[in-house]
């Protein structure tokens, strides 16, 4: 930073100056210089450096501290221009002190100014990633299953600019799936690589159709004709196509039909795809018509199967 010149004067703003006026200053000039957008990297770095003191009250507190003690290092415009004055490690550590969380002057400044080497001041110049940014995407069913693009816009809190990306949800997509772009997300600081975007996928629940990751699982209603009978059933699959299903006369409710490969697009491996398991549900005729109760009554009448006869046998022992 040039002599003389404070973190007020690099965001332009007077010592007073409120946070929002700060932040304000701040994204104006990231937006400007941000090396991304073709600005100057060396001057991206000194805005962000002087944002990331005056943004936080303790820091701001502990910079105007001290100014008040001793200027700007090397100013020589009415402070003190010490090359050690603050110290064996001199305005450098001071620096460091207030980036490292330690206060202007040190966690040691009360034990006689100790311990205050160039080790957290390499620390605190290092180039460090952004953090990552999340947001979360909606998706219909049908296009988790054979997957979809969507154009999203979403805030950089650093700069407030707004970034559009294409996210690619993957055939086969689950709820709560997770993205990841890299160097999507928050800037880096001195330097370092932007953080990643984590996008999430919120997938809506099918009307026929229920996911266990791969697989996938539908009820089917029979009759309790058709399964005393037995019948054969056109049944949809999630590709949009369909298979037949033979049902064997008896078929209890409850019974699982396993189709190999009609279900989603496995997201873990690629080229994979789950199973359609068909659930029976033999439904039972409600709402008899007086003809229909008299056929169902001499039915049962000459039906001499015992139901019942693993309850008979326990009742018989207790």
């Amino acid at each position: 930073m040039p002599q003389g010149k404070t973190f007020y004067d690099v965001l332009g703003v007077q010592k007073n100056a409120s946070d929002q006026e700060i932040k304000k200053a701040f994204r104006k000039l990231a937006q400007k210089y941000h090396p991304d957008a073709g600005g100057d990297e060396a001057k991206f770095k000194e805005i962000s450096e002087a944002y990331e003191t005056l943004s936080d009250p303790k820091k701001r507190k502990e910079y105007d501290q001290m100014l008040m003690f001793g200027g700007i290092p090397g100013a020589g415009g009415g402070g003190y221009a010490y090359s050690g004055g603050a110290g064996a490690g001199g305005w450098s550590d001071i620096f460091s002190s207030i980036f490292n969380g330690d206060g202007a002057f040190g966690s040691d400044w009360a034990s006689g100014f100790g311990g205050m080497g160039g080790a957290a001041g390499r620390a605190a110049n290092r180039p460090r990633k952004g953090s990552d940014l999340s947001l979360s995407v909606d998706v219909s069913a049908e296009d988790a299953f054979r997957g979809v693009t969507h154009k999203v816009t979403y805030r950089i809190p650093s700069t407030g600019e707004q970034q559009t990306i294409t996210v690619s949800v993957p055939a086969g997509a689950v709820d709560g799936g997770k993205l990841r772009y890299k160097r999507r997300g928050e800037y880096g600081v001195n330097g370092g690589e932007r953080g990643d975007l984590v996008v999430t996928t919120n997938v809506a629940e099918h009307p026929l159709f229920k996911r266990k990751g791969a697989d996938v699982t539908m009820e089917l209603p029979i009759s309790v004709y058709e399964a005393a009978l037995g019948c054969s059933v056109e049944v949809p699959t999630p590709g949009g196509a369909t298979v037949r299903l033979k049902v064997p006369a008896g078929t209890q409710s409850g019974k699982t039909f396993r189709f190999k490969e009609m279900g989603a697009p496995d997201v873990k491996h690629r080229g994979r795809t789950g199973a359609l398991l068909v659930k029976i549900a033999v439904q039972v005729p409600t709402g008899l018509s007086g003809d229909e109760k008299a056929a169902l009554e001499k039915l049962r009448e000459s039906d001499q199967r015992d139901y019942r006869a693993e309850v008979n046998r326990y009742r018989a022992k207790v």
